[in-house]
C-alpha cells in the first residue's frame, strides 16, 4: 500500500507541476488606496491621551469640588452650631431678662400698693389730725370759757367776801366750824367739832366745790344720803347764801351722829 500512495503523491505533484500560470487578478489591476490608518491610529492614540487626561482633571476637579464642599458644609454646621449656641445663650438671656422684668414688675406693684396704703394712712392720720385740732378748739373755748365763768365767780366771791367775813367769823363760832384748804384751788373743807354728844373733839366735814356758779358738795365724813345733801344744795344755790349750807350741814351731821 505505501507504494500505492507514493506512486498517486507523485502523479499529484507532477500533475501540479504541470498547471499553467494562473491569470492575473482584476484586484491587482485596481488603482492602490492608502486609508491612513496609521494617521488615525496616531489621531486615536493622542484622543485617547487627550481624554484620558480630561477624565483625570474631571475627577480632580470633582475630588477638589467635594472636598471643598465638605470643607464648606462643615464650616456652614460649625457656623449653625456657633448661631444655635448663640441662639441658646440669647434665649437664656431673654429668659433672664423676662424674669427680671416680672420681678421688677411685682416689685413696682407692691410698691406702688405700699405708696397707695401709706397714702391712705396719711389721709386718715390728717383727717384725725384735722378732727383733733376741731376738738382742741372746741375743747379750749370750754376752756376759756369755764374759765371766764371762774374768773367771773371768783370775782364775784371777792367781792361777796366782805360781806361774808363777818358772817362767816360768827357761824365759825357758834357753829364750832373752821375752813381749811382741800388741796385744789377750787375746794374748800369745812370742819365741825362738837357735833358727837359723847365726844365733843369728834370732826365732821364736808368739801365745797367753787368750780361752777352752782356749788357742790364732793366728799363729807361721816357719810351721809346723797338726797339730803341735794336738797341742801338746791336750797343753797336758790338763796345763794352760804349759811344755809352751813347750818344744813351742820343738822345733817349731827343727826348722821346721833344714828
Amino acid at each position: 500500500m505505501t507504494s500505492v500512495f507514493e506512486s498517486s503523491l507523485s502523479s499529484s505533484l507532477s500533475g501540479r507541476q504541470t498547471l499553467p500560470p494562473p491569470a492575473p487578478s482584476m484586484a491587482d489591476s485596481l488603482p492602490k488606496i492608502d486609508f491612513g490608518f496609521n494617521e488615525l491610529r496616531d489621531r486615536m492614540a493622542k484622543f485617547t491621551a487627550k481624554f484620558d487626561a480630561f477624565i483625570e482633571q474631571g475627577q480632580k476637579r470633582v475630588l477638589e469640588e467635594r472636598n471643598e464642599f465638605r470643607m464648606t458644609l462643615a464650616e456652614l454646621q460649625e457656623d449653625q452650631r456657633m448661631k444655635k449656641k448663640d441662639m441658646e445663650i440669647l434665649q437664656h438671656k431673654t429668659n433672664t431678662h423676662q424674669q427680671m422684668i416680672s420681678k421688677e414688675a411685682a416689685e413696682t406693684e407692691e410698691m406702688q400698693a405700699a405708696i397707695a396704703s401709706l397714702t391712705l394712712q396719711r389721709d386718715e392720720n390728717k383727717a384725725k389730725r384735722d378732727a383733733l385740732k376741731q376738738q382742741i378748739a372746741k375743747t379750749q373755748k370750754e376752756i376759756d370759757a369755764r374759765l371766764a365763768a371762774q374768773r367771773a365767780h371768783a370775782q364775784y366771791v371777792e367781792s361777796q367776801s366782805r360781806f361774808n367775813v363777818p358772817e362767816l367769823d360768827f357761824w365759825m363760832q357758834n357753829l364750832c366750824l373752821k375752813i381749811e384748804g382741800a388741796g385744789q384751788t377750787d375746794r374748800l373743807k369745812f370742819v365741825y367739832t362738837h357735833i358727837d354728844e359723847k365726844n365733843w373733839e369728834r370732826e365732821a366735814w364736808f368739801e365745797l366745790s367753787t368750780s361752777s356758779r352752782d356749788y357742790d358738795v364732793k366728799h363729807c365724813r361721816p357719810k351721809v344720803e346723797k338726797e339730803k345733801i341735794e336738797r341742801v344744795l338746791e336750797r343753797t344755790n336758790e338763796t345763794r347764801d352760804l349759811a344755809v349750807l352751813l347750818k344744813g350741814m351742820r343738822e345733817l351731821f349731827v343727826e348722821a351722829m346721833k344714828a
